[in-house]
């Protein structure tokens, strides 16, 4: 009897703690190459999810110079918008076309996800052709 009293306390105490247990945010960063060509169209996608399922959240892309200077990155389409806190559910998808001045020069592309489950970042080398 003191068995099965004791099975049930230890089960009781358990099973709070596992169902509200949630599954860690797993963030993705693809992009097709780390040496795109100079005024060439280089896309990248950044895909936020948690136990295989989209989850919402905002994404900031930046560029870091080899000085360590930070500039925010322009959507594909358009020179006076930037990938700056926008929201996003599941997969964000865009591209970047990297100028003349920076062939040659290898640069860090990071991506940052804030979600309800936490922050990420995710960074890559890139070195324009």
């Amino acid at each position: 009897m003191r068995f099965r009293l004791a099975a049930l306390v230890l089960a009781a105490l358990a099973f709070p703690l596992a169902a509200g247990a949630t599954a860690p945010l797993r963030v993705v960063f693809k992009t097709g190459t780390h040496t795109p060509k100079v005024n060439a169209v280089w896309p990248w996608s950044v895909t936020a999810t948690s136990a295989g399922k989209p989850v919402a959240g905002t994404v900031t892309a930046v560029v870091i110079d080899p000085v360590g200077g930070v500039h925010a990155v322009e959507f594909g389409c358009c020179k006076t918008k930037f990938i700056t806190n926008v929201r996003f559910k599941g997969t964000f998808r865009d591209y970047v076309r990297y100028p003349l001045i920076s062939k040659g020069y290898r640069v860090t592309f990071k991506v940052t996800v804030k979600t309800a489950l936490g922050t990420k970042s995710v960074s890559t080398w890139v070195k324009a052709l």
